[in-house]
């Protein structure tokens, strides 16, 4: 009797996200050096603590190559797309952009957002008034969307109006950095 339980290898490599559809479920990496996309599942993107990511944004992963093609298997760090700095508004001045990693990181719940309109809110635990975050912050900070209820870690700012993210974390990642 033959044994086809054989383990496969892992492969740890960088990449960019070509595409990610969270209504499909799935998405696909591609990497500088060439070679067949990646599929990035939904369920690899969950356990990273991301519900979406942007496409473009950098990533780097753990892959396994099987007889049905290349598939990520766990996410190692995602990067904001390239090209993309702080938003600057009128709330966010050039020296404050440089200083964002310095900002203490909140836990968040997203109370709602909306991709069509480009913006929604947050609520700090324990705190009851809303954090804006506008779409531009999310792609910056490397992801698509957000769902209600998805926990993150928010670096805030006092804008004009309230405050407002500066840049959203996974929580998993949010975690690690705190």
């Amino acid at each position: 009797m033959e044994d086809n339980s054989k383990v496969l290898e892992r492969e740890r490599i960088q990449g960019r996200v070509k595409w990610f559809d969270p209504v499909k479920g799935f998405g696909f990496i591609v990497t500088d050096e060439g070679g067949p996309d990646i599929l990035l599942h939904a369920n690899v993107l969950r356990n990273f603590g991301q519900g979406s990511i942007a496409d473009g944004a950098e990533i780097d992963v753990e892959i396994q190559r099987t007889t049905r093609g290349t598939q990520a298997v766990e996410i190692l760090a995602i990067r904001p797309p390239e090209g993309t700095g702080p938003a600057l508004t009128e709330d966010l001045s050039p020296e404050m952009a440089e200083r964002i990693g310095d900002l203490e990181i909140e836990a968040a719940r997203i109370k709602w957002f909306d991709k069509g309109k480009g913006f929604g809110f947050a609520n700090v635990f324990g705190r009851s008034e809303d954090i804006f975050v506008h779409i531009e912050i999310l792609r910056q900070s490397g992801f698509a969307d957000l769902q209600p209820g998805e926990a993150v870690g928010l670096r805030i700012i006092e804008g004009k109006r309230g405050r407002m993210a500066v840049q959203v974390l996974s929580w998993e990642a949010a975690l690690r950095d705190i």
